[in-house]
Parts: C-alpha cells; sequence; structure tokens
C-alpha cells in the first residue's frame, strides 16, 4: 500500500507574497488558524502552536522556507511528527495554495483515517485564510469545529 499524503488547495485572490506571508507569520495566521504562534517560521526555527480554546498545541521544525514559493515543516516533533509543506503559485495577481501532509505513524487503516482527518483540517484553514485575506473577516471555522472540546471557560474574543 501506498503512504497516504492528505492534500488541499485554496485559490486566495491576493498576490503571492501576501498569502506566503499569511503562513509565515503567526499574527496574520492567528486570525484564521491557531490561537498563537511563538515565532515566525525561519528555516531551522522550531515554533509553537497553540489552540488556547482547546488547550492544544504542538510544536514544528521549519525545514525550508522559500520566500513566496514554500515552506516545509515537521509537526507535531515531540509526539508523532508528520510533514507539512505549503505550496505557493502566483497566477495574475492571485495564488493557487496547496498543503501536503505526509509520513502518518500507525496501521494503514490508521494512517488512512489521520490523512482524511488532516485533508479535512487544511481544506478548512485555507478557506479561513481565503475569507481572511480576500474580506478581513475571521472566519471562526476551527473555534466551530469542535465546540463541545473547547477549554472549560474558554472566552471568545
Amino acid at each position: 500500500m501506498t503512504a497516504p499524503v492528505a492534500s488541499a488547495g485554496m485559490l486566495v485572490r491576493r498576490p503571492v507574497a501576501e498569502v506566503f506571508e499569511a503562513f509565515a507569520d503567526p499574527a496574520v495566521t492567528s486570525r484564521f488558524w491557531f490561537s498563537e504562534g511563538s515565532g515566525r517560521l525561519e528555516p531551522g526555527a522550531r515554533v509553537r502552536w497553540d489552540w488556547k480554546m482547546y488547550g492544544v498545541g504542538t510544536d514544528v521544525v521549519v525545514k525550508a522556507v522559500e520566500p513566496g514559493r514554500r515552506i516545509l515543516v515537521d509537526w507535531d516533533v515531540d509526539s508523532a511528527p508528520t510533514e507539512v509543506e505549503w505550496t505557493f503559485e502566483a497566477r495574475s495577481g492571485e495564488t493557487w495554495v496547496e498543503v501536503f501532509n505526509r509520513g502518518f505513524h500507525g496501521a494503514p487503516d490508521e494512517q488512512v483515517a489521520r490523512a482524511l482527518d488532516s485533508t479535512g483540517g487544511f481544506a478548512l484553514v485555507l478557506a479561513g485564510a481565503k475569507i481572511w485575506l480576500e474580506h478581513g473577516i475571521e472566519p471562526r471555522f476551527v473555534l466551530d469545529r469542535h465546540p463541545d472540546a473547547r477549554v472549560a471557560g474558554w472566552r471568545d474574543a
């Protein structure tokens, strides 16, 4: 069996430099994905991403950054690492963004389940980035994806 790869893609009607920056800069990414990031995605950096509404987080190690073209990280580096790659393709003032997540652990059926879950999650992230970058609206997709899993006392700002 070929190892499963999660993938999602979305056209964002903004210039490639702006879309790339939205994923490299945690101050922007936190508007549509995680609630807090410890630092910018730079080659060799280890950064923490937190979803405070769920009381979870993960560390990622940045393996490669090609401004305006590609970001490659190892995700969940302290538990079950997988590789996540974003690619950015300029298209006449717009950007085609794709995300690939590979290297899932476990039995084959567990790998497939994780890849399917990742595909859905990254599709929401890309849709959220699109709404934020094109319209300036915080989409709340990630916040609302698992309402019963929110941490007690979490207050949505």
